[in-house]
């Protein structure tokens, strides 16, 4: 019998092989245009892994879904300032993560991760903990894509608690939040990181539980919306609000900042930013417009579900 409390790195691995396969089959046939194309890296400090990019397709253009696994002799500063007793420790982390960037603007972009961390300090038993989530960015919202998107992670959550859904629904809208813009990044979903409750076949649980159900979240959104004509105005709009993305990621994302104090794969790390981007001065939108129905109405923090009272 193993202890449930200790961890197994090999079965999260093979779970994240078959996670990152799996997701990108499903994506492949949404585009229906385009494939990914499959990068294998090593990392020379210890460990790599294998970035899978599609770009110019039917759907999307560009997304990447990023399998990895490294290991270092001592704890980067991302994920030691708060475990001090950490910082000499020997470590390694794996995780994927994805992000898509569709063409047509009323598809919204998202973003995946789920991931796990363990380091070993000296004559101690190793200190490990799980973190993941999704969230969803829309540039023209509809109201019942954002209640399936929540009911989704809702579900997932559910066999594990009945106020897991509410915490880590929370914990994404305070996660990613613009404190500069004084906005949400986008209509939130699931964050949790630092999540060990002592029993390693139940917390790995969790993870797969929201590492599987992304693509059950985002793919009915994708189909009704990928046919939905637009114009430039809208296309502007969309590379417009995808600044904030970028912002989001190179200024706070916990994820981005490890991987490149971590001595990761660049490119793999930037694969999140969008292909195309712009910023323009102090703009606003109409009063009334779709635009700014955006900040007014969905990008609020407010709650999808109605019969959710754990709020």
């Amino acid at each position: 019998m193993t202890d449930s409390a200790m961890p197994d790195s090999d079965a999260v691995h093979q779970y994240l092989l078959r996670l990152q396969e799996s997701i990108c089959e499903r994506l492949e046939a949404l585009d229906g245009k385009a494939r990914f194309v499959t990068d294998s890296w090593d990392r020379p400090e210890g460990g790599g892994g294998i970035s899978r990019v599609i770009t110019e397709g039917g759907v999307f253009e560009k997304g990447g879904v990023n399998f990895s696994r490294v290991m270092g002799e001592q704890m980067p500063p991302s994920a030691s300032a708060h475990r001090p007793h950490l910082a000499g420790a020997p470590w390694q982390a794996m995780g994927v993560s994805l992000v898509m960037h569709p063409h047509n603007p009323y598809v919204p972009t998202s973003h995946a991760n789920v991931r796990f961390f363990v380091a070993t300090p000296k004559d101690g038993d190793p200190v490990w903990w799980f973190g993941g989530g999704y969230d969803l960015t829309p540039y023209y919202g509809f109201d019942e894509d954002c209640i399936h998107w929540h009911e989704t992670a809702r579900n997932a959550c559910r066999p594990f608690g009945a106020d897991v859904y509410s915490r880590y629904k929370k914990w994404c809208d305070e996660y990613f939040y613009l404190k500069h813009r004084q906005e949400p990044r986008g209509i939130g979903g699931l964050f949790f990181d630092d999540h060990n409750t002592g029993n390693f076949d139940d917390d790995f649980g969790l993870m797969q539980s929201v590492g599987s159900s992304y693509i059950a979240a985002y793919e009915p959104i994708v189909r009704r919306r990928k046919d939905t004509p637009w114009s430039e105005r809208e296309r502007e709009f969309q590379l417009y609000r995808r600044g904030r993305y970028v912002e989001f990621n190179l200024v706070y994302d916990r994820g981005t900042l490890f991987g490149l104090q971590s001595g990761g794969r660049t490119e793999s790390i930037l694969m999140s930013l969008p292909p195309l981007v712009r910023w323009d001065y102090d703009r606003r939108p109409e009063p009334g417009s779709e635009e700014a129905r955006l900040t007014e109405h969905f990008l609020t923090g407010r709650n999808w579900l109605e019969d959710e009272d754990e709020q």
